[in-house]
């Protein structure tokens, strides 16, 4: 019945061809012969038909148990995100709030990130560049280096906020301390950092301590919610991503409270679809339970409406989304051929191949701009910056088309705008060619 069952619901594929070779070894072919995307499966016991028909969970638990492989998983996972957006209306009305994903509570948040990010550093550097930094980079230059592109991006945040030596920046979410420590070493700023990972805040204590910063850069063990004082920077980058979606607004109100009146905050955030976005926050997904718990992507509508809410106003989002494909299959691709290192570490089989689908999973999300990620450069009301930053605000309202004066002024916009100088990939700054944005007399103070 289950094996019917879900053959039923492959018959139904307009968006990629998949082939599917059964327990038996019979072949089952599905979608249109001459499409794009294309991927085969092997289906190895019966028990996966079942295990399929519970979604991403399913699908990730009976990979991870062996139960059927695939020469072609990012292609796989691109039609189904392909397909996927069908069937988002429905889900939203389908879907009971609040009762699938547990809150982030200041308890169940150090549980949570703990779940990940204390899973042991030997492991995320397998995989990772040498600074350790676990976010999108800028690959700007296509031949830059994994480690080049990370502080190609580093730098293009401490650009956007303007450091400067007599400024004090708070980091919510420290990583491994890659971006305290580029600020602190390049711009010479002072830098509160924290984070609620005991791991992590071990570690980038540490990395403080041996690059002689620890006059300059201060690592605290603590929740975002139970923060003191005001700060004149602030950034934070892929954190938001485990906050919570019942905890959105908090986080917002938070940052623009530790925020000095005339203050700069750059976020960097993974954002969904807004049509998935109500349906996504309320449901057990392979993600939210087995690698991120608890963890929910906003949309770039909510950041939208919550900086506004909050008095923070938009100067410009970056989209760095085409660079992040790049970014995971680099750390894809770093993992799979250590997987004998990660074995010795005791890493076992079905970890592995979690882990390997999860990281081809986000990659075929970024492709397919399921997932798009982007820099947020936030202003408080007191800001009278560079008259770059200033310009673009104006700019942005004024002059771009309706995506950008949308996010510009906290609109609900339909997707994430952009602004780029010129040493940005001519696809990202293209968006803004037609609104008269495309020229500028000179490079901006954050361009390359």
């Amino acid at each position: 019945m289950s094996k019917r069952l879900f053959l039923a619901i492959l018959r139904r594929l307009r968006h990629g061809r998949i082939e599917v070779t059964d327990e038996r070894g019979e072949r089952h072919a599905f979608g249109p012969a001459d499409a794009e995307l294309r991927a085969s499966v092997r289906v190895h016991s019966r028990s996966a038909w079942r295990a399929f028909l519970r979604g991403s969970t399913g699908l990730a638990e009976s990979y991870g148990d062996g139960l059927w492989d695939s020469d072609e998983i990012v292609p796989l996972v691109r039609i189904g995100a392909r397909e996927m957006r069908r069937y988002d209306g429905a889900r939203r009305r389908l879907v009971p709030l609040q009762r699938l994903v547990p809150r982030n509570t200041t308890r169940r948040a150090k549980r949570h990130i703990a779940a990940h990010y204390d899973l042991g550093d030997d492991l995320f550097s397998l995989f990772l560049d040498d600074s350790m930094t676990y976010s999108c980079a800028d690959f700007a230059d296509p031949r830059a280096s994994l480690a080049e592109a990370q502080e190609a991006k580093l730098d293009r945040a401490c650009r956007a906020l303007e450091l400067r030596p007599d400024d004090h920046l708070l980091e919510i979410g420290s990583g491994w301390g890659s971006m305290a420590l580029h600020a602190a070493s390049r711009y010479g700023c002072r830098v509160t950092t924290t984070t609620i990972s005991a791991s992590q805040h071990a570690a980038a204590t540490a990395r403080v301590r041996t690059a002689g910063l620890s006059d300059r850069v201060t690592v605290l063990l603590r929740d975002y919610r139970d923060l003191k004082g005001r700060f004149d920077k602030l950034v934070s980058l892929e954190m938001i991503e485990a906050v919570g979606w019942q905890y959105f607004p908090l986080f917002f109100r938070r940052c623009s409270e530790l925020l000095h009146p005339r203050g700069l905050m750059l976020l960097q955030a993974i954002e969904i679809e807004a049509g998935a976005y109500e349906a996504e926050k309320a449901s057990r997904s392979f993600i939210n339970k087995h690698i991120f718990p608890g963890g929910c992507l906003p949309s770039p509508e909510v950041i939208a409406s919550l900086t506004a809410s909050c008095g923070l106003r938009t100067l410009r989002v970056h989209d760095l989304t085409e660079h992040y494909p790049e970014t995971v299959s680099r750390w894809r691709h770093a993992f799979i051929s250590r997987a004998q290192e990660a074995a010795a570490l005791g890493y076992d089989r079905r970890f592995r191949r979690m882990w390997e689908l999860y990281l081809s999973y986000v990659e075929a999300g970024f492709r397919e701009r399921r997932i798009v990620v982007g820099q947020h450069l936030l202003a408080m009301p007191g800001y009278r910056g560079s008259r770059w930053n200033t310009r673009l605000d104006t700019a942005s309202s004024r002059k771009a088309g309706p995506r950008a004066a949308s996010l510009a002024s906290a609109v609900l916009p339909p997707g994430l705008s952009t602004w780029a100088p010129d040493s940005i990939a001519p696809t990202t700054f293209a968006a803004h060619s037609e609104a008269g944005m495309s020229s500028q007399p000179e490079a901006p103070p954050w361009a390359e």
